[in-house]
């Protein structure tokens, strides 16, 4: 305070004065500007299976528009993994193993060092020390806020990184391997997707909005491929292959959006 008990004016920090009408921080700023990103309209292109476009698709961004989150992707990714683990490794210690029940020689006399059992774990077949046991629980718990949040990031950064295609349709005129690939050699003709055939190992992924088996039979003989069911769709699957094929996206989007909580 000054002469008079009047506050001195200054500028050292956001507590001195009550905020003028008008003003806002900086911090404010930038959430203002997230917010005005999050509402921008997003598009994509749909193909046909022979390459060729066909329209543009309004993509929600509480889908495709999130920004990227690796902490949040990655404890939800080794949650899935540790919740694949059966954990079947198992080991026995000196009161499981077999023998052992007869005092091997007396405690004295023999100037040799006293021993109880022959399952010691210093034992050659003895019991193991602090060996894995089947009854660990590996599972963890994962809110369901978090898992859709991490898989809707995952999908925003492929489609940020040009690894997301919309296809009205995969059909072949038999159910052949050899019609499958034609079909894919179509495809193939989609900017980004040239190698879906020449990739060795995790190629794409193919969602279709219903159970085919014809389909999941036939171009599930393509070693780098893998055919699964939208509303199936998983954290790991997307993360292990390159590229991501949505079948029926009109469809394929009722599916993503139902899985928004």
């Amino acid at each position: 305070t000054g002469v008079g008990g009047q506050r001195k004016q200054h500028s050292c920090c956001f507590g001195c004065y009550p905020r003028q009408a008008g003003h806002s921080f900086g911090n404010q700023t930038k959430i203002i500007k997230f917010q005005d990103m999050l509402k921008i309209e997003m598009e994509a292109k749909i193909y046909n299976q022979d390459g060729k476009e066909k329209g543009l698709l309004k993509l929600p961004s509480d889908i495709f528009g999130l920004p990227w989150n690796a902490d949040l992707v990655h404890q939800v990714a080794t949650s899935y993994m540790s919740n694949k683990r059966s954990g079947t490794a198992d080991s026995k210690d000196r009161s499981e193993v077999a023998g052992g029940g007869k005092k091997p020689w007396t405690q004295k006399g023999t100037g040799r060092a006293r021993h109880g059992s022959i399952r010691s774990p210093i034992w050659r077949g003895g019991g193991t020390t602090f060996g894995p046991l089947s009854e660990k629980n590996y599972t963890k718990k994962i809110n369901k806020k978090m898992k859709s949040k991490a898989l809707f990031t995952v999908l925003s950064k492929k489609l940020k990184d040009n690894e997301i295609f919309f296809v009205e349709e995969l059909k072949t005129s038999k159910p052949k391997t050899k019609e499958a690939r034609n079909v894919l050699l179509g495809v193939s003709k989609i900017p980004g997707l040239e190698k879906i055939l020449s990739k060795k190992k995790n190629s794409a992924v193919i969602f279709t909005p219903d159970k085919n088996k014809e389909t999941e039979r036939v171009f599930g003989n393509f070693g780098n491929l893998m055919v699964e069911e939208l509303r199936n769709i998983n954290l790991l699957d997307i993360l292990n292959y390159k590229n991501i094929l949505i079948i029926s996206p009109i469809e394929a989007l009722k599916t993503l959006s139902s899985k928004i909580k």
